[in-house]
């Protein structure tokens, strides 16, 4: 009784099966609709990546245009919103920016509204040889600028700052500044930060001195220069002596435009002995609740590092604390070792400090001498002598 179309696909014990063409047909596309499709994906491909081809120029001057125009918009929307300003290039390899500010730093500020980040000035000029009057005339500008004062007063944030400026200005950007006139920089060298190549056998002072081998090696009179701490991973004077000599060679050998942050106070004699050096440091209110930092750089050298200060924020305990000033003062009261310092024209041995208790430097830091009578200098002469004597007979 099956209709005339159907056509008998299988027999069973109770049933058959039949089939249609149009049953049939239908089967045949499901079955081959995979690799049709395929096919037909392939086919589209291979006219796409044809007219690609043919149109690859096009394709690449369009791609650039629209590169360069969005990057251009970036820059130009950042410029407007953070009120940067057109940097002036010129043939001289200075680097001087007025109220200068970093740009990652100051926007988190402004975001979080934890504060307002605080613009600094900044001014280096590299070595000319080609220009020996300049240093005849008076005193040679600054090409390298020891930067002291405490951890978190912003040392590194300033020497950043200055690496930022000139990576932006020389991609074309606008800077976070009142101005900025700078020459063009070939490389920009760091040491900056502590790591260590376990994996190679390499300490965090090898990875160091690696890094410093490489600057003083390669660098030249277009590069700026950034060293932050450098000499902090061996002995004291091991560091001291290293950094010592780093500034002496980067004075007199290479010349190039840099920042050089350290704890290391004893380095900043070197601002009265070579010429194109000069001391900034990061300014700090003293109150009675502890330091305050101010964030600005002014000049001169710092006279404290305000490490036991700082830990003290970090929230060391208060045992730790105390019993570090007290060791503190103990080392303050030995004497410390000469550092020797050799020009090519008059080679003398400096002695960094006599031993003097602290106790008795801070009394003369205090003194206003303008204000003493005759007999009241006597008679604070006699008080010191006396505190030296008791000082001496303790040791």
């Amino acid at each position: 009784m099956a209709p005339a179309d159907y056509e008998r696909k299988q027999t069973l014990v109770n049933a058959e099966r039949f089939t249609t063409p149009e049953l049939k047909e239908y089967e045949r596309k499901i079955l081959s609709a995979h690799d049709r499709s395929i096919e037909i994906e392939k086919r589209i491909f291979a006219e796409l990546r044809r007219f690609v081809l043919e149109s690859a120029g096009r394709i690449r001057r369009s791609s650039a245009a629209v590169a360069e125009a969005d990057l251009l918009a970036c820059f130009a929307h950042l410029a407007s919103a953070r009120r940067y300003v057109r940097p002036k290039l010129t043939e001289e390899p200075v680097l001087e920016a007025v109220a200068a500010r970093h740009p990652v730093i100051e926007q988190w500020l402004e975001e979080t509204r934890e504060g307002r980040f605080i613009a600094n000035d900044l001014y280096l000029c590299a070595h000319r040889d080609s220009d020996p009057k300049s240093e005849s005339a008076g005193a040679p500008p600054p090409s390298l600028l020891l930067v002291t004062g405490p951890n978190m007063g912003g040392k590194s944030t300033y020497l950043r700052q200055a690496a930022m400026l000139v990576l932006m200005a020389q991609m074309g950007s606008f800077v976070p500044a009142e101005s900025l006139r700078f020459g063009l920089v070939d490389r920009i060298y760091t040491r900056i930060g502590a790591s260590d190549n376990v994996a190679r056998g390499r300490s965090t002072f090898m990875v160091e001195m690696t890094e410093t081998a490489t600057i003083l090696n390669t660098a030249t009179k277009r590069s700026l220069i950034l060293l932050d701490e450098m000499g902090r991973g061996t002995a004291t004077f091991d560091g001291l002596s290293l950094a010592w000599a780093t500034v002496e060679y980067l004075h007199a050998e290479v010349g190039a435009r840099t920042l050089f942050a350290t704890h290391y106070h004893e380095l900043t004699m070197l601002a009265e002995k070579l010429p194109r050096v000069r001391n900034l440091r990061v300014g700090v209110k003293e109150t009675a609740s502890g330091i305050v930092f101010l964030h600005n750089i002014e000049p001169g050298a710092a006279s404290k590092s305000y490490g036991i200060e700082v830990a003290r924020l970090a929230g060391l305990p208060a045992v730790v604390i105390e019993r570090a000033k007290h060791v503190l003062k103990q080392h303050e009261k030995q004497e410390r070792q000469s550092v020797q310092v050799e020009t090519e024209a008059d080679p003398m041995q400096l002695t960094i400090f006599t031993p003097l208790s602290q106790k008795i430097v801070d009394r003369i830091e205090q003194t206003d001498v303008n204000s003493l009578t005759p007999l009241q200098a006597l008679n604070l002469l006699e008080e010191l002598q006396s505190e030296l004597k008791k000082t001496q007979n303790s040791d």
